[in-house]
């Protein structure tokens, strides 16, 4: 006959958190881009509900606007990667944090107003 053990697997399995495997966690942000890592993803460890994944900046050339026909630029860019819980943190609320902190990032001082 089959036995079923506890476990943290099983919580899993069933898609359903305790609140003791979310309680106290919120969000981890991992900075590999000291060290030169270009983009990278984290792993989400309970009970965090998200880690913000921050690649090293590197300046690119890109299209810059111009009148007077194409023309480049350099930028400095940088590379982020959200890994959510989506027992805690749905994805597509996830995708609109990111969009927002993409906002504040290009524009620091929209923060102030």
């Amino acid at each position: 006959s089959a036995r079923v053990s506890s476990g943290p697997w099983l919580s899993l399995s069933l898609v359903k958190l305790a609140p003791a495997e979310f309680q106290g966690g919120s969000f981890t942000i991992s900075n590999l881009g000291m060290f030169g890592i270009k983009t990278f993803s984290a792993i989400v460890n309970p009970p965090q509900a998200c880690i913000l994944a921050v690649g090293a900046a590197e300046s690119k050339v890109v299209p810059a606007t111009s009148k007077d026909g194409p023309k480049f630029e350099a930028a400095t860019t940088v590379t982020v990667t959200l890994s959510c819980d989506h027992r805690v943190v749905d994805g597509a609320v996830g995708a609109e944090w990111l969009k927002a902190f993409k906002s504040y990032i290009e524009d620091p001082s929209s923060m102030l107003l």
